[in-house]
């Protein structure tokens, strides 16, 4: 696919991958993306996953249409992005791999490549000529490896954004771009905000008129909406008003009460998302959690902890420094309620969040008190 005259992306679609990374699902694929800069010199961006070499290699040559590439330049080692290296050099043994030091280490532990290979070591901010083309790379530690970095092409004005920008899904089928941006932002980058906005800074010093990322599509129109969505999630801001609750039930009275609360919400004009963790998708419960400014959670007591779901996605949050947002708590135990004090204690270390005054107390199943408690609570949150 071409992206500009002298770009093409020869990169791949993945149909056959069902979790990325072992643990995202991922119903419409993945893409894999590679590029080729055909200037008096030609250098190819970044591999492909290890399961599409042929593929891959047979993009690379009919977008090569009969020339040699004079280098191989590898942003960020991931094997989904690198785990070609060693075909691509049989195929072009006198082509260099330019890479910096961080990622030359990865590369050597991760496939112990022949050392006839001829290598570039590049520094942050150094200039690769292509003839008309000059390239720029850009250290990104972090981002969400130590060894990334990003290429800005100031000729075509493309910015090869490396796994920034990325999505799942793959690139031939069709889907609203800013979901699964955002599901695959939280769950894969969300730690690192601080150095996503590092990189931000410098990108606003740039004139970018394409971004080129490792996964998902080209971005060609209206990237001031891409950025800006970045800049929220990086500085993890609310992107909308809204509530998400999340909540875990064994034999159903947590359901209930949450159905309920959330017909409540419904009733002043708050209609909530809603998330079952033991049976919803985990990434995006985390994602909308991210998205929205209020967040509701809604566990069992279990064996004086609260239930394996709640846990994890609590642990999803804080792992990814859940901040800023108003959290509303409810509990159900039968002799022993330890819901609100178990997931207060969790989230200690999430920076500036307010706890809704009222909480809630289930003993089992919902009864008058506890249902005025649901009420209170859906007032004070709408």
């Amino acid at each position: 696919m071409k992206v500009t005259n002298e770009i093409i992306n020869v990169g791949v679609n993945d149909h056959a991958v069902d979790l990325f990374e072992g643990q995202y699902d991922v119903p419409n694929g993945m893409s894999y993306n590679s590029y080729v800069i055909l200037d008096e010199k030609v250098a190819v961006m970044d591999t492909v996953d290890a399961h599409f070499t042929e593929e891959w290699l047979k993009n690379l040559d009919t977008a090569l249409a009969g020339r040699t590439p004079d280098y191989l330049i590898i942003q960020h080692v991931e094997p989904d992005h690198s785990a070609n290296i060693v075909s691509f050099f049989k195929a072009y043994p006198n082509a260099v791999l330019v890479a910096n030091a961080k990622a030359h280490a990865m590369i050597d532990a991760f496939y112990a490549p022949d050392e006839s290979i001829q290598r570039q070591t590049v520094a942050n901010k150094e200039s690769l000529s292509l003839g008309k083309h000059t390239l720029t790379f850009v250290f990104a530690p972090m981002v969400h490896w130590p060894e990334v970095m990003v290429t800005y092409d100031s000729t075509e004005k493309v910015l090869f954004s490396a796994d920034g920008f990325g999505k799942f899904g793959a690139n031939d089928v069709a889907e609203d771009w800013d979901d699964e941006a955002r599901r695959y932002y939280i769950g894969i980058v969300g730690k690192f905000g601080a150095q996503v906005q590092n990189l931000l800074k410098v990108a606003a010093t740039l004139d970018i008129q394409t971004i080129c990322p490792l996964h998902g599509p080209v971005l060609t129109e209206d990237l001031g909406h891409y950025i800006s969505l970045y800049d929220t999630w990086s500085s993890y801001r609310p992107e909308a008003e809204g509530i998400v609750i999340a909540y875990t039930s064994v034999y159903g009275n947590t359901r209930k009460a949450v159905e309920l609360f959330a017909e409540m919400l419904k009733e002043k004009g708050v209609t909530p998302v809603v998330y079952d963790l033991a049976r919803d998708d985990m990434a995006s419960a985390v994602s909308d959690a991210f998205r929205y400014s209020k967040l509701v959670l809604a566990t069992t007591t279990y064996n004086g902890d609260i239930f394996p779901f709640m846990k994890e996605f609590i642990n999803h949050l804080t792992e990814r420094s859940f901040r800023s947002r108003t959290i509303g708590l409810i509990e159900n135990g039968t002799w022993a309620a330890q819901g609100v004090r178990v997931m207060t204690k969790m989230l200690e270390e999430c920076k500036d969040l307010t706890f809704a005054e009222q909480t809630v107390t289930i003993r089992s199943a919902l009864n008058q008190a506890s249902t005025e408690e649901l009420e209170k609570l859906a007032a004070e949150l709408a």
